[in-house]
């Protein structure tokens, strides 16, 4: 179809455009650089990486050389190269000292309570917190439950031993009440709820932090939406808000499961005892006092790389379902 003069068609327009496309050079996809031209043009970011990488191969993979005293009765006048090999014994003794399999029951009850609470109180906390609309009141919330994040364990221990011993605020109190003096730590079924109870307030707010991001990332139309259906504020919360924060929660729930053999050994390296021996000893305490107390250095060191090899499979399962169910994925 032809127009009048000087008046371009649609028609003439799309051939020239698609000459321009086809006279353009064809730039292959996925070619990959080689790694010496690769290393030639960013030679100062390797530079850069190097001391850390030095770091981690002397703290992290040079030590990794003593895991063979698992396979041995390690003695340390004799040395690595002395001691006698005996195989998978240290593993076996595993399974037959009393001490060794209650660290390991007590590490998985503390520890799967410990992912339950550390999921649904932050949760609760920051649908509650994101429902307060005076900002004032809302940012103190947030930095007095996340203050306790940045203290260490020890700081922690010490506090909690001052308040919770015989002699502590808690039972002055209770004893001005007349009520019998309560040894939190001292006490076998006490000293589970208040490991905790503890570990909670302290690091709730760092997993309050992140479910506020999502909450603050929902789309307002869906609560304008559900708000012109009639909806209620809790109604709101049931369809639209935990509906919204269901993939961060699975994959934080997934996550959680490569530290299901990982209970706490700072926090309850400070604050248990050998009254509590029975309930709050975990792997990792066991472990210290079994190999740096005891002297059991190819115990310890089986005990210790019998947990680190049953995490590696939990972590990557657990990845594995993160991809899977809520498609994320870091490599």
């Amino acid at each position: 179809m032809k127009m009048s003069k000087g008046v371009t068609t649609i028609a003439e327009l799309t051939k020239r455009r698609t000459r321009r496309v086809q006279a353009k050079p064809v730039v292959e996809r996925g070619k990959k650089t080689p790694w010496n031209k690769e290393i030639r043009k960013n030679w100062p970011l390797y530079l850069l990486c190097l001391p850390a990488l030095a770091c981690v191969l002397i703290f992290s993979y040079g030590p990794m050389g003593g895991l063979v005293m698992a396979f041995q009765d390690y003695k340390p006048w004799l040395g690595i190269t002395g001691s006698s090999w005996i195989g998978l014994d240290n593993f076996a003794r595993i399974f037959e000292y009393e001490e060794s399999m209650q660290a390991i029951m007590n590490t998985l009850i503390i520890a799967v309570i410990k992912i339950v609470a550390g999921i649904i109180v932050p949760v609760v906390m920051a649908i509650l917190l994101s429902e307060i609309r005076h900002m004032g009141i809302k940012k103190s919330i947030q930095t007095l439950v996340y203050l306790p994040h940045f203290l260490s364990w020890v700081t922690i221990a010490g506090i909690m031993i001052d308040v919770l011993g015989l002699d502590g605020g808690v039972n002055h109190m209770l004893g001005a009440f007349g009520i019998e003096p309560i040894f939190f730590l001292g006490d076998p079924e006490l000293f589970r709820p208040t490991i905790i109870i503890s570990d909670l307030w302290k690091n709730f707010g760092f997993g309050m932090i992140v479910y506020l991001a999502v909450i603050t990332g929902i789309d307002p139309s869906y609560y304008e939406a559900a708000e012109i259906d009639g909806a209620t504020r809790r109604q709101q919360i049931v369809h639209v808000t935990l509906p919204s924060m269901m993939p961060m929660i699975i994959v934080i729930s997934t996550l959680s499961l490569g530290n299901i053999l990982d209970a706490g050994f700072d926090q309850i390296f400070n604050l248990y005892n050998p009254l509590v021996y029975s309930t709050g000893d975990i792997i990792d305490t066991y472990v210290y006092r079994s190999s740096l107390l005891n002297g059991q250095y190819g115990f310890g060191t089986a005990v210790g790389l019998f947990k680190s090899g049953i995490s590696l499979i939990l972590i990557v399962i657990a990845y594995r379902i993160a991809y899977k169910v809520a498609n994320y994925r870091i490599f």
